[in-house]
């Protein structure tokens, strides 16, 4: 079952960095979101690699590790790469498909372009990311 654009822009307002997006603003990056199933075992992300993409897994489950350390399992509902997409830096940890997954990804041209494109969305991602990277620096 694949969603619709209802079923995108909801997951999308999820995310923290679109979370503060109107509904337009919502449907303009789930325009750019496509939705792909993977196999079980397919990395999608390795550790300091430059993020190109960011992904909303959609069902399955994915583990993240940092070395040879497993720190975290992924679900349905869970996203990473948002951070390395926007800034470009180094991915933190690498993300492996523990089983067959469908996820939502946005890419890195997609996104440059949208966000050139929509004042709003621009804007909205610069605050979210701001508030995320220092949230505890004065006003």
């Amino acid at each position: 079952m694949h969603l619709g654009k209802d079923g995108k822009v909801k997951l999308i307002k999820t995310v923290p960095l679109f979370s503060k997006l109107s509904k337009k603003g919502l449907e303009e990056v789930a325009q750019i979101a496509d939705e792909l199933d993977l196999p079980e075992g397919k990395v999608m992300a390795i550790e300091g690699d430059r993020g190109r993409e960011f992904f909303v897994l959609l069902e399955g489950e994915a583990d993240v590790t940092k070395g040879d350390r497993s720190i975290n399992t992924m679900k349905e509902g869970d996203f990473f790469g948002e951070i390395a997409l926007v800034t470009k830096m180094p991915r933190t940890a690498s993300v492996t498909a523990t089983t067959p997954v469908r996820v939502l990804v946005i890419t890195e041209r997609d996104f440059g372009a949208l966000i050139k494109h929509s004042d709003e969305v621009s804007r909205s991602v610069a605050e979210a990311l701001a508030e995320r990277i220092a949230p505890e620096l004065p006003v």
